[in-house]
Formats: structure tokens, C-alpha cells, sequence
């Protein structure tokens, strides 16, 4: 969770002294020798974000009140220690007023420092948490309230960025806990319909006989049970935005009625006479293949390009790793300071064990893991016995072997069983030449090395093929498929003849 703070001082010797102080105590440091210095880092976006900012009062030129002040006209709401060698109460009562999250003066110590650096980021990371829960729940959610410093995802925020400024048809996709919903609510929250309703709508959790309901509305004595008028999502959303989560999941005589209601604009109830005419944005999000399902006859593909006008694809937090840290601190002080607990720290190991980790279920796990961790905390710092997946993901690792020099990896003897942790039997080992370089000492080709990483699978996972296939990270008929090629080809017949066997079993 390491944060940056950016250190002003126009005194050399006093920033110096700083920036070893901030860097000990676990921190990134960005250094500026004047206030107009520190102005233009803080708000420079392209350049990084900036956490926290430890200010000299005493600058020539733009001194630290009048840096408090212009960054105050900016909106940006980072924490300020500002520190001066005249502590009068004046000036605190000062720079406390200009916006200042705590005071220190000159010389500070280590341990008076650390204690407003850790207090100050806190404070900061809850009022942004709620922030972000207030602009939720007002439809005035904004990119900005999206934590994150990946890359990928700030190719992702552009493109949302310029779709918030239209009323082009948006297709979200990603794996399920990506924050599909969170990117839908920016658009809507960034764009000219931000005053009216958002209204999400989770398709897959609809039953299929009450879809149109749901969705278009009914009249009273409509059908059995309907014993009052129902509006529905459409005409809730009028004016504003429909967000269609899984809208893969909706059945094929619902997707009829969705298509014509996005053709005419214009919705009919069940049971009503004539139709409504309706004004909504559209935003949909699926963790499907969207196009797949299209093609094999589970989606109408004439619906399917309606929706998927303007493509917008969230990577799961595997592909993003930067924002782990990110993300852990966010958490850590919401729930910290939900449940009042004082848990305000991660321990070094801990945090790169949770940052290797690959999160199947991406930020939606992580934030449930750490609101676990933080309930069952026994000290001020979380541990790696705070995050039992992490031991449960461990005890699936294989031992890894050292090799040397690097480019000969995986070397293993055809004869060497490899254990796994909890078995009590080995299981089968690497095969025969399980190595990158061949004989002559050149790279092999690609096919033969994954045709030796199949079978070690295979072999490894027992045979059993959803596990072989969950762990390359591929779908089962992808794995059946390079299956029956290498069969074909001949070249790894025990493969195929695994393949077969399992096949047969399932």
C-alpha cells in the first residue's frame, strides 16, 4: 500500500531530511523546491497521483497558504501537513482554515511525522469512500471517484469518458466483480442526464416469466396476481439511464420487446392498450461472450449490435496488478473505520503475497477479503492468517526447482515425483524433456512446449479435465480442441490417449 507524497521545501538541506524520513516509513516521495513547483505536480494527472502533501509555510514567491488556497480552487481534496518553524497559533488556526489536515513544525520528528502521514491518509481514504457512496446513491458518481492508477484501466476511463458525452448505446464487458456497474454509474454520473434517475436492472436475477413485467411494466389484472399497476424499469428510467447488467441472461421473447423498445422508443405494458413513449440511455454489461452466445442462437443478433455500439472492456485485477495496493488501502480505512477497529496497517509480506495473488473474483473479492480481514484482526497490522485464501492458494503451488542458468527453466527428471501439500501419494511427474531449449540449444516451438504443459496438467490434476482447464486458464472445449490437434498430429499420442480416457469417464 505504498502512497506517494509529494514534499515541499524551498529549503534544501529540510527536504532532504524529509524525503529519507518519508521513505523510511514506507512511503514514495516526489520532492518540489517552491510552491509553484508544488502546485504543478499536484496537479498534474499524466504525471501520477499524488496522496498527501507535506508543505513549507515559509516559501518565497507562493508561499505554503497561497498553495493551500489555489489547490482548494482546483477541487483537489488531498491531505496537507503543513509545517513551519514559527508555531503560533495564529498560523495553525491558519492554515487549518485554508484546508490544512494537520500541523507539525520544524525540526518534526520521525515518529510525530508518521503519525499525521498515517492519520492524514486515512481521514483522506474514508471521506473519498463516502464521497464515492453519496455520489452513488445521487447518480453523481464521476471517473474521478473510480480508484485506480492502472493503465489499462486508464484506457478504459477514456473511452468512457467520451462515451458519458453522447447517448451512444454502451456494451460493458468483463469478468463478474470487475466493476462493470461502477463505470456504467460514472458515465451516467459524467454526462447531461447525471440529474436524473439511474435505474440498474440485474437481468439474470429476474424470473423469466415476470421480464416483461419487470422491465416494461403491467397493468393492473394483468395476469394472476397483479393486483396493482406496475410501472416498470423504462418508464422509472425515463429521462435518464438504464443500466441492463447481464443483459446476456434475458430470454429470447424478452430481447423481442427490448429490441422494439429500443427501435421506437417506446415501451408496452403487459396488458396495456397502447404503448408509452420513453426517453432513456442504454448501458449494458455482460461476463459473457456476447457475440458467442449470438452466433450459437442464445442471443438475437440483431439486438446484439443495437447494444453494442460502443464497446467498453474492464480487465479483471490479475491484468492490473498496480491497483492491489490501491485498492487495499481503500478498503482497509472504510472498513476500519465501519467496524471501528484500529487495523491501519498491512505487513510487508502480506501485501506482496496479496498483490501476486490472481482474484477469480477480482475487486469484489478483494473488498469482501479485506472487510473479513479487518473483522478478525487481532493486532493494528493484517497478516497473512488475516487472508485464508492466501494459505489456501498455497497449498495448490508446486514446489518450484531452481534452474540455472534462467533461460534452461523447467528441467525436471522423468523419475521425480512431485507432491502436492495435503496429498498423501504422489502424483506423476513432468515429462521427459520438459525444458525450453532443445538439444542443439535453441528455443523450441511453441506448440511442443504447451503440448508438454497439457500433459503435465493432465498428469498433475489427475486426469480430471475442468480442473486442467480452470488452472491454463482456458475453457473446456479449448482444451479438448488442442486435444484432438495434437492427436491428430501424432506427435503427443499419450496426450490423446489421456484425453480419451478422461472423456470417457465424464
Amino acid at each position: 500500500m505504498t502512497a506517494t507524497i509529494l514534499i515541499a521545501d524551498d529549503d534544501a538541506v529540510q527536504r532532504r531530511l524529509l524525503d529519507n524520513m518519508v521513505q523510511r516509513m514506507g512511503y514514495h516521495t516526489v520532492l518540489a523546491e517552491s510552491g509553484e513547483a508544488a502546485l504543478a505536480r499536484a496537479t498534474n494527472r499524466e504525471a501520477g497521483p499524488i496522496d498527501a502533501i507535506v508543505l513549507d509555510l515559509m516559501m518565497p514567491g507562493l508561499d505554503g497558504m497561497a498553495v493551500l488556497a489555489r489547490l482548494r480552487e482546483a477541487g483537489l481534496q488531498l491531505p496537507v501537513i503543513v509545517q513551519t518553524a514559527h508555531g503560533g497559533i495564529e498560523n495553525v488556526v491558519s492554515a487549518m482554515r485554508a484546508g490544512a489536515a494537520d500541523f507539525v513544525v520544524k525540526p518534526v520528528s520521525v515518529e510525530r511525522l508518521q503519525v499525521s502521514l498515517r492519520n492524514a491518509l486515512a481521514a483522506s481514504a474514508l471521506k473519498g469512500e463516502l464521497q464515492r457512496i453519496r455520489h452513488s446513491r445521487d447518480g453523481r458518481l464521476t471517473f474521478a471517484d473510480i480508484v485506480t492508477r492502472s493503465e489499462a484501466m486508464a484506457g478504459v476511463l477514456k473511452v468512457a469518458e467520451k462515451a458519458a458525452n453522447s447517448t451512444i448505446p454502451v456494451l460493458i464487458e468483463g469478468e463478474s466483480g470487475v466493476g462493470k456497474e461502477l463505470i456504467a454509474r460514472a458515465i451516467h454520473g459524467s454526462g447531461e442526464r447525471r440529474a436524473k434517475p439511474f435505474v440498474a436492472v440485474n437481468c439474470g436475477a429476474i424470473p423469466d416469466n415476470l421480464v416483461e413485467s419487470i422491465l416494461f411494466g403491467h397493468e393492473k389484472g394483468a395476469f394472476t396476481g397483479a393486483t396493482d399497476r406496475h410501472i416498470g424499469k423504462f418508464v422509472e428510467a425515463h429521462g435518464g439511464t438504464l443500466f441492463l447488467d447481464e443483459v446476456s441472461e434475458l430470454p429470447l421473447q424478452a430481447q423481442v420487446k427490448l429490441l422494439r423498445a429500443l427501435q421506437e422508443g417506446e415501451v408496452e405494458a403487459v396488458g396495456a392498450r397502447k404503448p408509452v413513449k420513453v426517453d432513456v440511455r442504454i448501458i449494458s454489461a455482460t461476463n459473457r461472450n456476447l457475440l458467442e452466445r449470438a452466433k450459437s442462437g442464445q442471443f438475437r443478433e440483431d439486438l446484439f449490435y443495437r447494444l453494442h455500439v460502443l464497446p467498453v472492456t474492464v480487465p479483471p485485477l490479475r491484468a492490473r496488478r498496480e491497483d492491489v495496493s490501491l485498492l487495499l488501502r481503500h478498503f482497509l480505512s472504510r472498513f476500519a473505520a465501519e467496524e471501528n477497529r484500529h487495523v491501519t496497517s498491512i505487513g510487508a509480506d502480506t501485501l506482496a503475497a496479496l498483490a501476486g495473488y490472481d482474484w477469480p473474483g477480482n475487486v469484489r473479492q478483494l473488498e469482501n477479503a479485506v472487510y473479513r480481514a479487518v473483522v478478525i484482526a487481532d493486532g493494528e497490522t493484517l497478516t497473512k492468517s488475516d487472508f485464508p485464501h492466501l494459505a489456501a492458494a498455497a497449498a495448490t503451488l508446486i514446489p518450484e526447482t531452481p534452474v540455472e542458468p534462467a533461460l534452461h527453466a523447467a528441467s525436471v527428471p522423468a523419475d521425480t515425483p512431485v507432491a502436492v501439500a495435503g496429498a498423501d501419494v504422489p502424483i506423476s511427474p513432468a515429462p521427459a524433456g520438459f525444458s525450453i531449449l532443445n538439444p542443439a540449444g535453441e528455443v523450441r516451438p511453441l506448440e511442443d512446449i504447451e503440448a508438454d504443459v497439457i500433459r503435465f496438467a493432465i498428469g498433475h490434476y489427475r486426469g480430471q479435465m475442468s480442473e486442467v482447464a480452470r488452472r491454463l486458464k482456458i475453457g473446456r472445449s479449448t482444451l479438448y480442441r488442442k486435444l484432438e490437434l495434437l492427436d491428430a498430429s501424432g506427435s503427443e499420442a499419450t496426450v490423446g490417449a489421456e484425453s480419451r480416457h478422461t472423456l470417457s469417464e465424464q
